[in-house]
């Protein structure tokens, strides 16, 4: 059933008050296909969690919330397992159905918010695991023709937080399903971030994928605030890539530079180190701000515009560069 006039404020994480002229929830391919039919060459957006945008304002056209649910195991060939999850679900439920079964290679992307329908198109990742080091396939409903059509890995484009579904086929598919392939006897990655040592204050010695997720839970909520106490989208920026020649030239002017190798040629900086040496990380105005424990977030206490958001992380972006000579690129969509 088509809505009018809803606000949008239950369905994003910022909770941001801007209102839908129609909005529709589907819970299965006819509902969406009939809802579609209705609005022919009109604006279109799709929600699952509504974990990675800033709404700035009225949204027009129709309004997508992704309810197709469900998560099975298609396939065992030996230690390997595939499990394809419909993409309204949770992403953190998918998860925990993985590690409940015992099938490992997603515990280091726990608690990241969203639906699992957003975490290939966004290629969501922490800790040193990206969706795509696990993707095997994706359905999509070609939004022009209607047609389910199927996506492997290579299709997808995979880079750093985005994919073919960000850059050229933006706007031209819904994606209703994906399906991971795990294994039962995963090799556990601890190297990346405070994973280690959470474990060590967890008191674990020999760790499996239950433990590591329990870890990155406890760093998660020690960092991150809970969108449903302040509004947030978790990482609003990407954490620059920049070239080896340009990082000497900080590292000699900025000694304590939070960095990570990708190449021989290029050097990955924490965004969130950059942001807090500019004197962000806590930086209240109003209603909104930067979060006192991780810089990456921009907040909402209540009753901020998506409009005020934007403008803070524009504002941001250019002490980063005016200090650093670093482009700060976004990581939500802006709309």
């Amino acid at each position: 059933m088509i809505q009018q006039n809803i606000n949008l404020q239950p369905y994003n994480t910022f909770g941001l008050a801007v209102n839908a002229a129609n909005f529709c929830e589907f819970s299965n391919i006819e509902e969406l296909k009939d809802a579609i039919s209705k609005f022919k060459d009109q604006p279109l957006l799709v929600l699952g969690g509504g974990s990675n945008m800033l709404l700035t304002k009225d949204v027009q056209g129709l309004v997508l919330k992704n309810n197709l649910k469900g998560i099975e195991l298609v396939k065992e060939v030996g230690n390997d397992v595939w499990i394809k999850s419909m993409a309204g679900e949770v992403w953190h439920d998918l998860v925990m159905y993985a590690i409940e079964n015992g099938y490992g290679g997603i515990e280091n992307l726990s608690l990241i918010p969203g639906s699992v329908g957003a975490a290939p198109m966004q290629n969501i990742g922490a800790y040193g695991v990206e969706v795509k080091d696990v993707f095997d396939s994706l359905e999509a409903y070609n939004i022009e023709n209607g047609n389910i059509e199927v996506f492997t890995n290579d299709q997808c484009q995979f880079g750093y937080r985005e994919s073919v579904f960000k850059r050229s086929l933006k706007g031209k598919y819904i994606i209703v399903s994906v399906t991971l392939k795990l294994t039962k006897h995963s090799e556990i990655n601890t190297s990346y971030g405070a994973i280690a040592s959470e474990l060590e204050n967890m008191g674990v010695s020999q760790a499996g994928i239950k433990e590591v997720s329990q870890a990155v839970i406890n760093i998660r909520q020690s960092k991150l605030p809970d969108p449903k106490e302040i509004g947030n989208s978790g990482s609003f920026f990407k954490n620059p890539v920049i070239g080896k020649s340009q990082f000497e030239q900080l590292k000699a002017k900025f000694p304590d530079i939070v960095n990570y190798p990708v190449d021989e040629n290029h050097v990955k900086i924490a965004a969130g180190w950059l942001i807090d040496q500019a004197g962000w990380k806590g930086k209240t105005i109003g209603n909104y701000g930067v979060h006192k424990n991780q810089a990456l977030v921009l907040v909402n206490y209540g009753g901020a515009k998506g409009q005020d958001i934007y403008q803070l992380s524009e504002d941001i972006m250019k002490s980063v560069k005016d200090i650093y000579g670093i482009d700060l690129e976004r990581e939500v969509n802006v709309i």
